[in-house]
């Protein structure tokens, strides 16, 4: 009590305290009233329910369920005559089997044998499948071989050979002891279409299940259902009741007096019927089929019912008065204790809502909170599912028993007793391809849209799948049959239909893994290891590839190495002396010749990862940190998830090849800068002496040609520009600030007097005289 009242909460209580026992009031009032009118109302409800408009309801459901389970027979029988017809018409019964000598020809005879078994147990009703040639000796095969010797059961068969009637249905007695012993038999001649046959082929169906398929006509277990081949040739019956029965003949003559309606009710002996009757439009024939159910035993306790529901209310009317004062009371008693508890003793102040107005709404906030949960748990379902299972698969659940881990599979509504479980690994390729859909960068998606449709297929092959997404363009799948059920076709022709659907709608390739069948939970994260490790053994190259773990070994038989020693060597000088061009062309040669010959893909990606550790170790001797080159990244766990010849490229190019040969051209720059910095601090520092191009180089321990080349890159000047100017400034200073001859001055910045006249005015546009005098003016004004 005390957790409804923390539950409810103080606002709640606050308005409970506003009312004075409301609920009471009306109660009273309201007890008063049900106990003496309604008992007049419901006595008249039943009795007219029960005399009239309950029958008629009764017929009309009757009917709708009679015409559904009709329907489902129906389909039956449709798919019985549509097998037998397919299978009339293959090859395997055409005149071939003429020629046939079934005594030597075993194979011939144990196929024949085989088809009929599957034709047998393709429909629940079947009794037996049968193949009877006429031709030379008679033979039967029911469904095994053998030779028909007796006359009276030749004859029997003979009869069926109508070349006038291609297919068609009978009711036929196959034992000549038994000639009252019928059974309803498809026939169809042999071969399919001819109008000449040697033969039959003859399903017969089990007369007990057609008895039991006709009880389904009878929602109440009683009466009779029945179908009736118009020409008589054909009647089954749910009871056992002959054609010639009075209750089944009286029907017949009520359905021929009522031949626009497709329900009435019928009387027999003092018992009525609801009736429901129609047709199935079957091969060269019309079929009427008939359910009669008893519904006395039904209305009678009803109109009963009504009758007595009446006079009791008349009798308890006067006695109603009484008791609903003593009711309202004990009642109320409950509620006026939850009240008291609620308020603490204190009366509930009045007001227009009554106490339980108040705990619905609260009821009904709860009930939203409640739902919105339950919606929230079924969304959430498919995740937690596809979680364990990539859990399960991963093999982190190997700490648990075998009995818990199926407990937790059924909590996910999966049905692993007495099951067999496959593990399924696929894997796209072909994502760069000129004609895909999709690009680098897509992993995501492709593997989505691929889950969505393993996930359709897997549906229409499998009672029970799951698959797992990855989002790395691969895909796992368990798939849970029954252990006592074939599965090998089901998995050729899903894999079959997951290849082409994928090569057609993502236009991409599928490399799909399937291990061998496991019998318990356990074992299925090893069957998902092997799977994956099995696809690491496919063809490099771009195309389907399906691998079963059942008819193929886990590990193919070890090929040659193939491994480019000399491509490599070629490829790393290349990287060291900062040819970019013949990098990359090398590191293409590479992947081709690692590639060829029908190399797998574990053999390709062990070679790249090769690669890539001579690669690290050129980096280190060159005394380039690796792990600030790559930035930290595990270069060879990103690599490893690379399977395609494009992207093992575009990764090499950029995230190995290119920072390698920006950090080494970074590092020349720098150590061209340092040297164009001497050249330039030597310049300064000996201007005035006789310099050149030539001294300044072998001052740097560099040649002449590349100090040129770098000075002019580094500084934007020519070396004898730079020289100049250093001369020219100091040449201006001197002038400016010294009384120094002109000659002086030239020798003091490395000019003889005469060149020094002629370039000083070629770069200032006077003689250095006159440059003295204008700046003596100046600095007089």
């Amino acid at each position: 009590m005390n957790r409804f009242v923390e539950r409810l909460g103080k606002p709640l209580l606050d308005r409970i305290t506003q009312n004075k026992r409301p609920h009471y009031n009306k109660s009273l009032a309201m007890i008063l009233l049900v106990s003496s009118i309604p008992g007049f109302i419901i006595g008249a409800l039943v009795y007219w329910m029960g005399g009239g408009r309950l029958e008629s309801e009764l017929l009309n459901l009757h009917n709708v369920q009679i015409e559904q389970r009709a329907r489902n027979i129906d389909e039956q029988l449709t798919n019985l005559e549509l097998m037998l017809s397919h299978w009339a018409f293959d090859n395997k019964f055409d005149y071939s089997l003429l020629d046939v000598d079934f005594n030597t020809d075993f194979e011939r005879a144990k196929d024949i044998s085989k088809t009929l078994l599957v034709m047998q147990g393709s429909n629940t009703m079947t009794k037996r499948v049968e193949l009877y040639l006429e031709e030379n000796r008679e033979v039967m095969f029911d469904p095994e071989y053998s030779v028909v010797r007796n006359p009276a059961v030749s004859e029997i068969y003979k009869q069926l050979i109508q070349p006038t009637r291609i297919t068609y249905w009978t009711q036929w007695a196959f034992d000549p002891a038994r000639p009252n012993e019928k059974d309803i038999t498809l026939v169809h001649q042999i071969p399919g279409g001819s109008f000449d046959p040697f033969g039959t082929l003859l399903v017969r169906l089990d007369s007990q299940k057609v008895s039991d398929m006709l009880k389904t006509m009878l929602p109440y277990n009683e009466g009779e259902s029945f179908i009736l081949q118009d020409t008589g040739d054909v009647y089954a019956s749910a009871r056992g009741g002959g054609l010639d029965s009075p209750f089944v003949t009286a029907l017949q003559d009520k359905i021929k007096e009522h031949p626009a309606d497709r329900a009435f009710f019928f009387e027999w002996k003092g018992i009525t019927y609801t009736v429901s009757y129609g047709n199935f439009s079957r091969i060269a024939s019309n079929w009427t089929y008939v359910s009669a159910s008893p519904i006395s035993s039904i209305t009678s306790p009803v109109v009963f019912i009504s009758k007595l529901i009446l006079i009791i209310s008349l009798c308890a009317l006067l006695l109603a008065v009484l008791l609903s004062w003593v009711a309202s009371r004990r009642i109320y008693s409950p509620v006026n204790r939850l009240v008291q508890q609620l308020l603490g003793g204190q009366e509930p102040a009045g007001g227009k809502e009554d106490e339980f107005a108040l705990i619905e709404q609260r009821w009904n906030s709860l009930y939203e909170q409640s739902h919105e949960m339950q919606g929230r748990l079924a969304e959430q379902l498919p995740h937690v599912k596809e979680s364990f299972l990539h859990q399960l698969m991963q093999g982190y659940l190997y700490a648990y028993s075998e009995e818990d881990l199926m407990n937790r599979m059924e909590s996910f509504k999966w049905e692993v007793r007495d099951r067999v479980f496959i593990v399924m690994y696929v894997q796209l390729t072909g994502i760069t391809s000129h004609e895909g859909k999709f690009k680098y960068g897509d992993e995501g998606l492709v593997t989505f849209a691929a889950v969505n449709i393993i996930s359709e297929l897997a549906g229409l092959h499998f009672e029970q799948h799951n698959s797992i997404n990855f989002h790395d363009l691969t895909a796992g799948l368990l798939v849970i049959v029954p252990n006592d059920k074939a599965y090998a076709g089901d998995l050729q022709d899903f894999s079959e239909e997951l290849t082409q659907a994928v090569n057609q709608m993502l236009k991409m390739n599928v490399t799909l893994a399937i291990s061998r069948p496991v019998n318990t939970i356990s074992e299925i994260p090893g069957s998902f290891e092997t799977a994956r490790q099995a696809a690491a053994f496919r063809n490099f190259s771009n195309e389907n590839q399906i691998l079963d773990m059942e008819t193929q070994p886990q590990v193919p038989e070890e090929a040659e190495l193939q491994y480019p020693f000399s491509l490599e060597r070629e490829l790393i000088q290349a990287m060291r002396t900062g040819q970019e061009t013949d990098t990359y062309k090398l590191l293409e040669d590479f992947l081709v010749a690692l590639s060829s010959n029908g190399a797998k893909e574990i053999d390709v990606q062990q070679g790249m990862l090769h690669l890539l550790g001579s690669i690290q170790h050129a980096v280190m001797v060159s005394g380039i940190n690796p792990n600030r080159l790559f930035k930290g990244i595990n270069m060879y766990e990103s690599l490893s998830q690379i399977r395609e010849t494009k992207l093992i490229l575009e990764w090499f190019r950029e995230k190995i090849v290119d920072p390698y040969l920006r950090e080494l051209m970074q590092r020349t720059d720098a150590q061209v800068k340092r040297i164009i910095e001497q050249a330039m601090l030597y310049l300064q520092q000996n201007y005035m002496n006789d310099i050149s191009l030539d001294n300044c180089a072998e001052h740097t321990g560099t040649n002449p040609f590349f100090l040129s080349k770098s000075f002019k890159q580094v500084t934007g000047k020519n070396f004898i520009d730079y020289l100049t100017e250093i001369r020219m400034e100091k040449a201006r200073e001197l002038l400016r600030d010294t009384d120094l001859l002109i000659n002086d001055v030239a020798e003091r910045v490395g000019y003889q007097h005469s060149y020094f006249n002629r370039i000083f005015k070629k770069l200032e546009g006077m003689t250095p005289t006159r440059y003295r005098e204008l700046s003596r003016e100046k600095g007089l004004q």
